[in-house]
């Protein structure tokens, strides 16, 4: 189901948005919605964005509840800072891979309203301090509608309301973007596939380092279990056919073959177009 990433400065009201939202769409919809929100049961917020390392603590445990919750009938909204465009890029590379739409909704105001209303709030534990607030707001990397994925992107000022209707349209009536290759798990072929590609791709290895024993440039060397042959144009090594053996390897990972016999024939016309 859909991701919402909420976006904007500590204490810019992004909670607020998200129970506004999260009311429509109960009130007009039989969507059910998942609020995934930072964990700060363990540390303060405050310590939680001291550091780098706590930080990264901190976005880990969120990318996996928003990946748990993804694959569940449910809409999910991030309600966090998100202020960094790589973690936004990385929520957008899982929504991409569970093929479900996403948007980013901002809540735009400005760092002195966000201060005062810091200031505000009823509970000292819930401030962030001077100092943390002085740092999120310079690091803040606002989301840009030109970058993928930050679109669709709402941008929602203090006295604005929450376009409901559209951001449930821009989720609901729209086509997920195909995943590609840097976000699509290939499944392999057979559970014995890798040993399969491992083994025969060996074979063919130790096949053309003992043929070169006995066959000059230019002759064809037979490969067992090939229905191709190789042409000899010049002598290769065991260092030079190692590589190019890993190569394949990893090529074949992301493009498994259904019937393993294939994997030799297909080796030697990797090699013979790489040698050429």
């Amino acid at each position: 189901m859909p991701l919402i990433l909420m976006c904007g400065y500590p204490c810019s009201g992004k909670t607020g948005r998200v129970a506004q939202f999260t009311e429509y769409v109960h009130a007009n919809t039989d969507l059910k919605v998942v609020v995934v929100c930072d964990d700060f049961t363990t540390f303060d917020k405050n310590t939680c964005y001291a550091t780098p390392s706590m930080e990264k603590l901190v976005r880990g445990s969120l990318k996996s509840n928003v990946e748990r919750h993804l694959n569940s009938d449910c809409l999910v909204l991030v309600d966090s800072l998100n202020y960094i465009k790589g973690f936004r890029y990385e929520l957008y590379c899982v929504a991409r891979q569970l093929k479900t739409t996403h948007c980013v909704m901002v809540c735009e105001c400005s760092a002195a309203q966000t201060k005062k209303w810091n200031e505000e709030r009823d509970s000292k534990c819930d401030c962030y301090t001077d100092q943390i607030m002085d740092a999120l707001i310079m690091r803040f990397e606002p989301p840009d509608d030109r970058n993928r994925w930050d679109n669709p992107l709402f941008t929602i000022l203090p006295e604005d309301e929450v376009p409901c209707e559209k951001i449930l349209d821009a989720l609901l009536k729209r086509a997920a973007p195909p995943p590609n290759q840097s976000t699509q798990s290939r499944p392999l072929s057979s559970a014995g596939f890798l040993h399969d590609l491992d083994r025969r791709t060996q074979e063919v290895v130790t096949a053309i380092m003992d043929s070169q024993r006995t066959c000059f440039v230019g002759d064809n060397i037979t490969i067992p279990s090939c229905k191709e042959k190789l042409i000899l144009n010049r002598h290769l090594t065991m260092a030079e056919l190692s590589r190019l053996r890993r190569q394949f390897i990893t090529y074949s990972k992301m493009h498994p073959v259904d019937d393993s016999n294939k994997i030799p024939t297909l080796f030697v016309q990797y090699l013979q177009n790489t040698l050429m």
